[in-house]
């Protein structure tokens, strides 16, 4: 009923091959800089404060979290949890504290990117976790008969599931902005040398990759199951 091996040619196989493309270079750019000290030798929180401190961002907070690579910036609690990761003084901590409160930093100048994707959180988490019953829903209805309602069930699932997909496109320029003012940051405020840089480089460029699979992959998706809506079937 829905075409599984054009669904595994088209959607599921690229998806997956660039997802652990992403997964590799993050375990690889991350394994190599967090064992490597870097040249300012501060740990996650330390850098935190300069940064903090520098881009006027003293009114956030900072906690601990449980876990390896679990720091976030939390715009409700204006607050940044730094993880087991971040203790340690390493150029990859460094890199990923910057990223955080790179997010700190767009939510103070009210970056619209930002607001955006905070307002689809809902609708996202709603499509992504409804449109796949209303998919199925919809095409068995056509395949028992009712064509109509089966169609109008199986379109629902797909504008909902847009929603998810928008989100992740929207998350695109919120994170390579949240890296780009990390990398700026790190700089004017000199606490990366030639070789920290190279490293804090690596660390956020491949984490970027990571969000550009979740994006290609929900387009993918929704592509797939427009072309069975639309007749496009191979």
């Amino acid at each position: 009923m829905f075409g599984n091996g054009s669904y595994m040619l088209w959607v599921l196989l690229p998806s997956l091959a660039l997802s652990l493309y992403a997964q590799w270079r993050v375990k690889s750019a991350y394994g190599r800089w967090s064992r490597v000290v870097n040249a300012r030798g501060l740990n996650g929180a330390a850098v935190a404060r300069a940064i903090m401190e520098a881009r006027g961002l003293t009114h956030v907070g900072i906690e601990s979290i449980q876990g390896m690579m679990t720091d976030h910036y939390d715009p409700r609690g204006k607050v940044i949890r730094l993880s087991e990761s971040s203790v340690q003084p390493s150029v990859a901590a460094m890199a990923i504290v910057a990223h955080e409160l790179g997010h700190a930093e767009q939510d103070k100048v009210g970056d619209a990117m930002l607001n955006l994707r905070a307002a689809l959180v809902p609708a996202a988490n709603l499509g992504s976790g409804l449109a796949m019953w209303l998919l199925i829903g919809g095409f068995a209805l056509q395949s028992m008969g009712s064509i109509g309602l089966g169609s109008l069930v199986a379109w629902t699932g797909v504008l909902m599931f847009s929603a998810a997909v928008l989100f992740t496109l929207v998350t695109l320029p919120v994170e390579f902005d949240a890296s780009r003012r990390a990398k700026r940051t790190l700089s004017d405020l000199g606490l990366v040398s030639g070789s920290d840089a190279k490293g804090v480089n690596a660390v956020l460029d491949a984490a970027a990759l990571t969000y550009v699979a979740a994006a290609a992959g929900a387009v993918l998706q929704l592509l797939y199951w427009v072309s069975l809506l639309t007749g496009r079937r191979d």
